[in-house]
């Protein structure tokens, strides 16, 4: 009964998706992209801007050539640097305050998912001042315009810089969860391939991974549009042919860029076609233990992908076909199971683990009930999974 419920829901919401009105970000692409940002802030009649973003980022100097622009043309800007992964209720209040106290005009965010998704609740709460984030969680609550939002990734894997998501935690329920709306959607979204030049390697390997994730999680459910399918192939085909490289040569600026690429289109591609359980997991780990998120996905989805078993079977037979890996005589079943063993060996070659250390196994029955609420019915996934179900994947990552 649950099942016909979950189905008709989505059924119902991806039609609704259809008459919605729709934007992406304005694309600013191509080495030294960055140094364009000053006149476009310009031209938008800001002259003082809050920037989100992390200490590692500070510390790194990433942002310098930037700020030394904006002196330069008289942009004003105020530094918000505490953002942690996982960014929680109090960094977006932190930033608010901020951006008040400064009489703040736009937002930029710099850095990876996590100041994009406080960048992003930090707009949520100036377009609407008298709601908190956990009465702005869920789909379609904030539904006003917000500041006008900059995004600047500096990893290639969260494709934050052209959703709809802010996912939150709050620390003191561990709870982990999204704001959902088309005005979070960055207006300009800027992917500089030189400032993902010196990204550690294990950051490379679990970004790229969350990309992955995004599109593969986007092309087997079943809220797909020509357009995201187009751009998930797209995003695996870049992601195989480019990820390893950007591993082991940080400093190979075309598979960089191809990297940035390939996370912005698998953002396009899951913004509007959703997720799925590999992600719901994530964020209940992310929410209990700070597990950084791609990290989780990482994990997490080969183990989902053979769960679904043959619910997946054709569509990961196409991506197979995609990135060329399977004899096209072989069935659906077996490009499918070798997709899957590819996403292992991938892995391993970047030295992500197999497991997630430190789940509790007293935590295990919360996590499933969080995790099943999330998915369901929103996550128009391949196949609806039971509690049950779910326990026994929690059982299956856990170290």
């Amino acid at each position: 009964m649950k099942e016909t419920y979950f189905r008709a829901y989505q059924m119902v919401h991806k039609q609704a998706l259809k008459v919605m009105k729709w934007r992406k970000p304005v694309l600013i692409e191509g080495e030294n992209a960055l140094l364009k940002l000053p006149q476009i802030i310009t031209d938008n009649d800001i002259k003082r801007v809050l920037i989100v973003t992390d200490k590692g980022i500070v510390k790194a100097g990433l942002m310098k050539h930037l700020l030394v622009a904006f002196d330069k043309v008289g942009i004003e800007y105020t530094i918000y640097q505490d953002t942690v992964p996982n960014p929680t209720i109090d960094n977006i209040e932190d930033a608010l305050a901020l951006y008040k106290a400064q009489r703040c005009q736009g937002i930029i965010a710099f850095g990876g998912g996590s100041p994009m998704d406080c960048a992003k609740g930090v707009g949520a709460r100036v377009a609407r001042p008298n709601k908190t984030i956990e009465q702005l969680k869920g789909q379609l609550k904030v539904n006003k315009a917000i500041p006008l939002l900059f995004a600047i990734p500096t990893t290639a894997g969260t494709g934050s810089e052209t959703t709809l998501a802010a996912v939150v935690s709050n620390s003191r329920t561990h709870e982990k969860y999204a704001l959902m709306d088309l005005s979070l959607i960055p207006h300009f979204a800027v992917l500089d391939p030189v400032l993902t030049l010196n990204l550690p390697k294990h950051i490379t390997a679990t970004t790229g991974m969350d990309a992955l994730t995004h599109a593969i999680e986007a092309y087997i459910g079943r809220s797909n549009t020509s357009e995201t399918k187009m751009c998930s192939e797209e995003a695996v085909r870049l992601i195989f042919s480019n990820l390893l490289t950007a591993y082991e040569d940080g400093q190979n600026i075309a598979a960089r860029k191809n990297m940035q690429k390939a996370s912005f289109l698998a953002g396009v591609a899951f913004t509007r076609a959703f997720v799925g359980y590999v992600h719901a997991i994530a964020h209940t780990l992310g929410g209990f233990y700070k597990t950084p998120h791609g990290l989780a996905n990482a994990v997490i989805l080969p183990y989902v992908l053979e769960y679904y078993g043959d619910a997946v079977y054709d569509q990961l037979a196409k991506l197979s076909d995609v990135i060329g890996l399977s004899n096209k005589e072989y069935s659906n079943e077996a490009k499918a199971k070798q997709l899957i063993s590819e996403i292992r060996e991938l892995n391993a070659k970047m030295g992500i683990p197999e497991k997630i250390e430190g789940i509790e196994e007293k935590d295990i029955p919360l996590m499933v009930e969080r995790a099943y609420r999330e998915a369901n019915p929103l996550y128009p996934v391949p196949k609806i999974l039971d509690k049950h179900q779910l326990t026994e994947l929690y059982y299956l990552i856990k170290e």
